[in-house]
């Protein structure tokens, strides 16, 4: 596609079928892969539907700008994790939150009672094989019809990246950590 020139013609469409729950990707080794997320779900919130985020590498008391954002509009969040793997004191137990975790959160899926939900940095704990990979590919899957789900993180399995409806892979072209500067309060937290 020239993207230095106004199209001619409309791009051919597909017919449009019924509308349904729609499974969304956001993979990658670039940023923005969660705020991505972030940014459906506070739309879905404001459109008035039920949403809830679960954060898979997130500590529950977790409170990033994001968590102060959602808490003050009421959007539910709720960190599954206990940090990042390279800072766990033991990978089993964190393996075992992601496992009690990933329950909860295909429950809620299952009960079909919220518009749109956020599994942030899911990848993470299917790439570790703290997750059963065959499950999560089914629960989502059979999800009921009106789910909208949004998976993120680096290294998305094929097996979900060939379910899903939308994928968009974040690349990284350059990153200002990598030139020494850290990590900037309201920008990564």
């Amino acid at each position: 596609m020239d993207l230095q020139s106004p199209p001619t013609e409309a791009p051919q469409q597909p017919e449009r079928t019924e509308r349904r729950g729609l499974l969304i990707v956001n993979t990658g080794d670039g940023k923005g892969k969660s705020t991505a997320a972030f940014g459906l779900a506070l739309r879905a919130h404001g459109r008035g539907k039920a949403v809830k985020v679960y954060q898979f590498m997130k500590v529950p008391s977790a409170r990033f700008g994001e968590h102060r954002a959602f808490e003050a509009l009421g959007v539910p969040v709720e960190g599954l994790g206990d940090g990042f793997s390279w800072k766990s004191k033991d990978l089993e137990h964190s393996a075992e939150l992601a496992r009690q975790g990933w329950a909860r959160a295909a429950a809620l899926i299952n009960a079909g009672e919220h518009f749109l939900v956020v599994l942030d940095e899911i990848t993470y704990p299917l790439i570790y094989g703290w997750l059963p990979l065959d499950d999560v590919v089914q629960t989502l899957s059979q999800r009921p019809r009106d789910v909208h789900v949004v998976l993120t993180g680096r290294d998305c399995p094929p097996e979900i990246v060939a379910i899903a409806d939308t994928v968009t892979e974040m690349r990284k072209v350059k990153h200002a950590y990598e030139a020494g500067i850290p990590a900037q309060r309201g920008i990564e937290d």
